[in-house]
C-alpha cells in the first residue's frame, strides 16, 4: 500500500517532533491506512555510545511510540490506547543502520473492537525487531498496550 499525502505530511511532522527526533530514528514510510510503518535508526554521532555502537536508549526510544500511534489511527477517535509495559532484548551491537517494520492487520483491529464489545479494557502485546540491512536481528522489543473505549461524555 502506498503512502497518502496525509501520511507523508504526518511522517514529516513526526520526524521533526523533538522527543522522537532526539532518538535519532526516522520514520521512512507510513501506509495510507497506518497499517504499516517503517523506520530506520542510523549509527551516527547522535546515536553512538561510548563503545561506538548504537545506544540502547536510542534503539528503544525510536520504536517506543509506533504501535500506540498505529492503534490510535486505525481504531479511530472512540478509543484510548496507552503503553502499559515494554521490554527490549539486545542481541547484537548495532554497528550499522538498523531498520524496523511495524504492521497491524485489519483482522487485528476487528478482533480488538470485538473484544472491547465484551469487556471494558484489554491488553495486547506486539513484538518488533531492529534488524540490519541483511536482516540480522540486533534487538527485539515487546510492547504491551492497554486499550479501551472512551466513555461517553
Amino acid at each position: 500500500m502506498s503512502e497518502s499525502l496525509y501520511t507523508k505530511i504526518f511522517k514529516l511532522g513526526f520526524n521533526h517532533f523533538p522527543a522522537f527526533r532526539g532518538t535519532g530514528g526516522r520514520i521512512t514510510y507510513i501506509a495510507s491506512d497506518f497499517s504499516e510503518i517503517r523506520l530506520k535508526l542510523p549509527l551516527s554521532w547522535r546515536t553512538k555510545n561510548y563503545v561506538r555502537t548504537i545506544y540502547g536508549g536510542s534503539m528503544y526510544g525510536a520504536i517506543d511510540p509506533v504501535y500506540m500511534l498505529m492503534l490510535l489511527k486505525m481504531l479511530g477517535t472512540g478509543y484510548i490506547v496507552w503503553d502499559k509495559a515494554a521490554s527490549i532484548r539486545f542481541k547484537k551491537p548495532g554497528r550499522t543502520t538498523l531498520f524496523a517494520t511495524f504492521s497491524l492487520t485489519e483482522d487485528e483491529i476487528y478482533t480488538i473492537k470485538r473484544e472491547l464489545e465484551e469487556q471494558p479494557k484489554i491488553d495486547r502485546i506486539y513484538t518488533v525487531h531492529l534488524v540490519d540491512q541483511e536482516g540480522n536481528i540486533h534487538a527485539t522489543a515487546e510492547k504491551t498496550l492497554h486499550i479501551r473505549k472512551k466513555q461517553p461524555a
